[in-house]
């Protein structure tokens, strides 16, 4: 259509519902057309036309009957909305020549009956709608730009733009609902095409026919007024079909942006920026409009929500993302070892990839190693549809599962993949000051890489299987350095941890054994540091979100302060061993020891009871696991000998401060059977290190305390 058109086709619309400032905003149909053709160089106007249009549904509100006069007795002997609207193109097309110009343009009072109307039905219902209804102009704007005086655009109304320009109001006879509409604007724009005012009409405004995807960079501007949140979509929506849900409203370019969970999942939310607030605001209108069977819920957000979830910085992904009006479709569950060439074997020459291998971006984790997932191009909607066929087909062992995707999807999982660690911290706290108890020199907490993760294993597998699996790398395993996980049930849980002598070796060993097969299973062979290590077998879960610690959910029951005293050297592996009780370092209390060394905690004497209770609420809970090394061969309690503990307390510089005598760590169990007794506790810890003194407890310990107490994760250990 040619950019000055001669001709205006002034349109008016009703519909079933809501009218004037609200239309569209309730879903209801179209029930009323109304158009008349203007001459914009003869001034001359054509004949009216109006046409009833019969919806799907043959329901009238109270509120759509006193505003159009109609009922569903006369709606049922009109057209259907497809009919209406050809007949609509060929009237005025017939007209048009008849004057013998060329083009034509739609002049409406408002950009709802076009946007929030026709479109969105249009949509539902699988019509194509004629090119003429993708330009118009607003009689409201072009009224502005004339008389800025009269007032701002949104405020305006045809009455009172008539009664600004002095126009006399219509005579009775054409106050019929539509009628009245058509004759104000075609009056009101010969009025302004007249003198004084010989206006141009030029504001034309347009509907995007499609989506168009993109790349968005962190670093680009967005305007908080511009974005929506979309929640309630159905999980296998595309952006395509959030697109169609605002059918009518012009997104910006790369505008929608999926939201994922913590798993990489789609949550049925979306974040959708338009070119512009008006836009912005009537999408907030179709706030509980439906998509298939399901609401939408259409609420306000900010720019930096939508950075968060569509902004990139890497380069990679703006590569892939460059090439525009692609189709991208997202691979899920690829085997660890496919290749671009498996994959490209896999979708078949009925769905030619892009670019070929350039049309492929692997999701990775930051070390390099596979996630199973991959994003594939497609120059068009037949190969992509072809593509997504193959959805649950195999390939190697597995089945694939295949995916409509989005730009800001790619970068979502990317972003999220490749920041995250191999394990992931907990947030830091602003509680009291708790020292973590020293840590022996075979399990420290430091981030050397020493350590080898198995995953994977046989559940019949022994720790012989574990050493023949390891081959000649046997040789570099620390002393007691092989802890087998269980599960709460106390059976095998599939993985396994080792302590190699140096971080070259346990990189040897990741390279060398990585998926190596042990009896009829591959097993998965990773490089790990012992922390890693120690917040697993405390009762933690790595996976590939990171590290999921252990659960808190009691409060910490034990005293709110501890006191660290200097550790000579002289001090065993067993006085020094003991568990990592928070993931997250604390400061020790200073000392006024001149030789620095490493601590031990103990609880000090209490100098206001209301301290034994003070941290009844800390956010974390103390966990007391069996410790990765043998029970029969290396001390585990905290207690340092009684010759060492004399010496230490003699040691200290204030006498005012003695040392509360500590007689082991306490262990605190949940779950036990109700028949249980102190023979079969005693049992339990066979193997293990305990006071014949420190038992007597056990049996005054009433069952509910017990089933009140901590579970940890339990490991066996070489």
């Amino acid at each position: 259509m040619a950019s000055h058109s001669d001709t205006l086709v002034v349109f008016f619309g009703a519909t079933a519902g809501a009218n004037g400032a609200k239309l569209g905003s309730d879903e209801r149909e179209i029930i009323l057309l109304v158009w008349q053709i203007v001459d914009l160089h003869e001034k001359k106007v054509g004949k009216l036309q109006r046409r009833l249009v019969k919806p799907d549904t043959l329901e009238l509100t109270d509120q759509s009957k006193e505003d159009t006069g109609l009922s569903v007795d006369e709606l049922c002997k009109a057209e259907p909305l497809d009919k209406v609207l050809q007949q609509f193109q060929q009237s005025v097309s017939a007209e048009v020549k008849a004057l013998g110009r060329s083009s034509y343009r739609l002049c409406v009072d408002g950009p709802l009956i076009i946007r929030q109307a026709l479109h969105p039905e249009a949509s539902k219902k699988n019509l194509v709608l004629p090119e003429c209804f993708y330009s118009f102009v607003d009689v409201r704007k072009e009224f502005h730009k004339c008389c800025p005086n009269a007032g701002p655009v949104q405020d305006l109304t045809l009455p009172a733009m008539l009664e600004y320009v002095c126009i006399p109001e219509l005579p009775l006879s054409e106050q019929v609902t539509g009628v009245k509409e058509v004759r104000s604007m075609v009056q009101l724009s010969l009025h302004i095409l007249a003198d004084p005012y010989n206006h141009t009409f030029s504001c034309f405004e347009a509907v995007k026919v499609k989506f168009e995807s993109g790349a968005c960079s962190k670093t680009e501007p967005v305007d908080s007024e511009t974005v929506i949140r979309a929640r309630g979509l159905p999980w296998q929506s595309s952006d395509q079909d959030i697109a169609r849900f605002f059918k009518g409203l012009n997104i910006a370019k790369g505008g929608v942006a999926l939201c994922l969970n913590a798993q990489g999942r789609r949550n049925g939310e979306a974040l959708v920026r338009f070119i512009n607030q008006e836009h912005r605001d009537l999408a907030l209108e179709r706030h509980k409009h439906h998509m298939g069977s399901r609401y939408v819920e259409v609420y306000k957000a900010t720019g930096e929500e939508f950075l968060k979830i569509a902004g990139g910085t890497s380069n990679e992904v703006a590569q892939f993302l460059s090439k525009e009006n692609q189709v991208i479709i997202r691979m899920r569950g690829l085997p660890f070892t496919a290749s671009p060439q498996d994959v490209l074997t896999f979708l078949g020459p009925e769905s030619p990839v892009t670019d070929a291998t350039e049309g492929l971006l692997f999701v990775k984790y930051p070390d390099g190693r596979p996630t199973g997932d991959a994003f594939v191009l497609f120059s068009c909607e037949e190969y992509a549809q072809n593509a997504l066929k193959k959805h649950k087909q195999i390939l190697g062992k597995r089945y694939i599962e295949l995916f409509r995707s989005t730009a800001a999807e790619v970068q979502q999982v990317l972003n999220r993949y490749m920041s995250t660690p191999l394990i992931s911290t907990l947030p830091t706290t602003s509680m009291l000051p708790v020292p973590v108890l020293a840590t022996p020199p075979f399990l420290a907490t430091a981030s050397t890489r020493d350590c080898v993760r198995l995953r994977g294993l046989p559940y019949t597998a022994a720790i012989e299987d574990i050493l023949e699996f390891m081959g000649e790398h046997t040789i570099d395993i620390k002393p007691h350095g092989v802890h087998m996980v269980l599960n709460q049930q106390g059976r095998p849980s599939g993985d396994a941890f080792i302590q190699m002598k140096s971080a070259d070796r346990a990189f040897m060993v990741a390279q060398k054994c990585h998926k190596k097969m042990m009896k009829d299973r591959y097993v998965e062979v990773f490089q790990c540091s012992t922390e890693e290590m120690s917040f697993v077998l405390m009762g933690g879960t790595l996976n590939r979100s990171g590290l999921s610690p252990p659960p808190c959910k009691l409060p910490c029951l034990s005293p709110p302060a501890y006191a660290a005293f200097p550790s000579p050297a002289l001090l065993s592996e067993a006085a020094l061993y003991q568990s990592p009780l928070l993931s997250a370092s604390r400061t020790p209390q200073p000392t006024h020891s001149p030789h620095p060394a490493p601590t031990l905690a103990y609880y000090p004497p209490q100098h206001h009871p209301a301290q034994l209770y003070m941290n009844m609420n800390m956010n974390y809970t103390a966990y007391y696991p069996s410790p990765p090394v043998s029970p029969s061969t290396v001390g585990y309690f905290a207690a340092p000998p009684g010759s060492v503990a004399s010496a230490l307390a003699a040691q200290q510089p204030h006498a005012g401060s003695p040392m509360m005598p500590q007689h082991g760590a306490l262990v605190r169990m949940q779950g036990l059977p109700y028949n249980a007794g102190v023979k079969d506790i005693l049992g339990f810890f066979q193997g293990y290190q305990y006071a014949p003194e420190d038992y007597s407890s056990m049996v005054q310990m009433s069952q509910d305390q017990a089933r009140s107490l901590i579970q940890p994760k339990e490991w066996l250990c070489l």
